[in-house]
């Protein structure tokens, strides 16, 4: 055999190995189509018309624009926003299915032992879209006015003023719970299914103290049919500037914040969530997207994926450490 065709037929024989590698890689890994090349898909884990589908709206408007390429959202609500997170966690690799989930995605793992997949090993951080925060309120006829006049005043009558939240294992729960314990207090749990019909027995008078969402109270706050007590968060919110946080009154632990972020699933090249990661940063920075997001009771964030995984890691560490030592059980 002549040597040039022996040479040929050497290196032929040495890339045999190199094509079965790459034929056992990902797909993603060897698509070299410039991202994004088709349309993204982002998952609202809820029902249509609430908070984060207007956010994903706001952002896929806006994605198409800078991008060309159409944004689809998908909502998949059911069991608890799990329906949708498993939907994202086993979607392909790509770059192109998104999620776009809230705080209960680190808080319903401890709630829910088997519930399928981990909220940080499955999913790849994008960005930290917004911050929101919890209230707690008291009626327009509930004699105290702040976190110490509560307190005394539920002191001095063991059981006779129950709290409402906005439903077993959400924020207000748990914060509920812990407040129960670091005040001394014994007050029973009224859990409602969401927001709105908690915000209307507040108002009337039903129920006289509950954990709320600020976005949901806010309408019946301004309007002097809420009264506001304290907001959980490591400081003030932009969003009710004047009321004081737990901490201010030396209670810790409040300082976790309900947050509203993208995630993708494990594994997605880290050059395509870094891309979305900066449009999602650019987006919540345009005036008025910042103005529509305030208005919907949300402070813009958008931070690097480096941040929001560490937000993720640190809010999971402590969801699920309160869920445990207050033994907080979903019936």
């Amino acid at each position: 055999m002549p040597i040039v065709h022996r040479r040929r037929f050497g290196a032929a024989l040495l890339a045999l190995p190199m094509l079965g590698t790459l034929a056992a890689l990902p797909a993603q890994a060897t698509d070299n189509a410039p991202y994004p090349s088709k349309p993204l898909t982002i998952v609202v884990p809820s029902v249509a018309g609430n908070v984060n589908d207007a956010v994903a709206r706001l952002l896929g408007q806006e994605l198409t624009k800078a991008w060309g390429q159409p944004v689809i959202v998908d909502n998949k609500p059911g069991a608890g926003t799990t329906t949708g997170t498993k939907f994202v966690a086993q979607a392909p690799k790509d770059g192109y299915t998104a999620l776009l989930t809230f705080t209960a995605h680190v808080q319903n793992p401890p709630l829910f032992p088997n519930i399928g997949y981990d909220p940080v090993k499955d999913f790849t951080a994008v960005s930290e879209v917004a911050a929101s925060s919890t209230i707690l309120a008291v009626s327009p006829d509930f004699p105290a006015r702040t976190l110490p006049e509560l307190v005394k005043l539920v002191k001095a009558n063991p059981g006779k003023y129950p709290y409402g939240s906005y439903g077993m294992g959400t924020t207000g729960h748990i914060l509920g719970e812990l407040f129960k314990r670091e005040a001394g207090l014994e007050m029973e749990h009224v859990p409602y299914k969401g927001g709105a019909p908690l915000a209307t027995d507040l108002a009337a008078g039903h129920v006289k103290i509950g954990l709320i969402a600020v976005g949901t109270a806010k309408p019946l706050l301004q309007s002097g049919k809420l009264i506001p007590v304290a907001m959980a968060g490591a400081q003030r919110s932009a969003l009710l500037p004047e009321v004081p946080t737990f901490l201010e009154s030396g209670y810790k632990g409040f300082e976790p914040d309900a947050w509203m972020g993208l995630l993708m699933p494990a594994g997605v090249p880290p050059e395509r969530a870094a891309a979305l990661s900066k449009e999602v940063a650019r987006i919540v920075r345009l005036p008025e997207i910042d103005k529509r997001m305030r208005e919907l009771n949300l402070v813009p964030i958008g931070n690097t994926p480096q941040e929001f995984d560490a937000v993720l890691r640190g809010d999971l560490d402590k969801w699920s450490r309160f869920v445990r030592e207050l033994n907080i059980k979903i019936e």
